[in-house]
């Protein structure tokens, strides 16, 4: 780890996990609305998307490089 420490890439990881949670069940809530604010909706896909993408290179990060 160039960057960051492990520990503080895991708790990176929780806490991005934990938005990634909030905002789902905010995208659930805003789709069972009989009308809602589309672009708000796309808004919050995309910020769900970005922190998948974050939380998977993080953990990319956690895994050790094998030299095989």
């Amino acid at each position: 780890m160039t960057q960051y420490s492990r520990t503080e890439l895991k708790a990176r990881v929780r806490d991005l996990r934990a938005e990634h949670r909030q905002l789902d069940h905010a995208i659930m809530e805003m789709e069972l609305q009989l009308y809602c604010n589309q672009l708000e909706l796309r808004r919050l896909k995309m910020r769900k998307l970005q922190l998948k993408d974050t939380i998977a290179r993080l953990e990319s990060m956690l895994i050790p490089n094998l030299d095989a």
